[in-house]
């Protein structure tokens, strides 16, 4: 899709992860933690994952979760990203002894459902939080929890796929239709 950026194999592909985490495994603490991380897509798969290859690239720390306002926290990696990859910057390859122009992509993003919500501004919770099925999201509310549990997961699957046979794992029917299409970008 982008050949100019593919063109030298020196341009990295990142991915940008962050997640909620909590120091002391207590789930009452009053502080709240949110690493944000980029991983080194060009790496082969064995290394993308270790330690040393992960760059913690910002903390957010408080008494509270950064929620909706993390677009705040976001703004100045966003921009540096932004300018890595229009601009580039001048990098000096020692293994041929020049200098190039390194770009860098975000391959994609790794994230829970709540923090997908929080990064995309997009509703999590309630009924209608599948962001393929929209309205049409199948969910039902338990009558003592209180709890919404969504339905109709099959459908996702590919036709020939085992568990189209596990009836009770799925809501005790047969499901016929198949899966949704993604919204266009139009659409959304």
């Amino acid at each position: 899709m982008y050949p100019e950026f593919g063109q030298d194999p020196r341009n990295l592909r990142l991915s940008l992860t962050l997640d909620e985490m909590n120091h002391f495994g207590n789930l009452s603490t009053n502080h709240s933690s949110w690493p944000i991380l980029l991983m080194i897509y060009i790496l082969p798969p064995w290394l993308c994952m270790k330690r040393k290859y992960i760059m913690l690239s910002m903390m957010i720390a408080g008494p509270r979760q950064p929620g909706n306002d993390i677009d705040m926290y976001l703004t100045p990696l966003i921009e540096d990203l932004r300018k890595l990859w229009v601009e580039g910057v001048d990098v000096y390859d020692q293994s041929v002894q020049q200098t190039f122009r390194l770009r860098v992509m975000i391959f994609c993003t790794i994230n829970d459902f709540p923090a997908y919500g929080n990064l995309s501004e997009y509703s999590v919770k309630g009924h209608h939080t599948c962001p393929i099925c929209e309205k049409n999201t199948n969910y039902i509310q338990l009558k003592h929890g209180k709890k919404t549990i969504y339905t109709r997961h099959q459908r996702f699957l590919k036709h020939f796929h085992p568990y189209w046979r596990l009836k009770k794992a799925f809501n005790g029917q047969n499901e016929i239709e198949s899966a949704p299409k993604p919204l266009g970008g139009h659409e959304v």
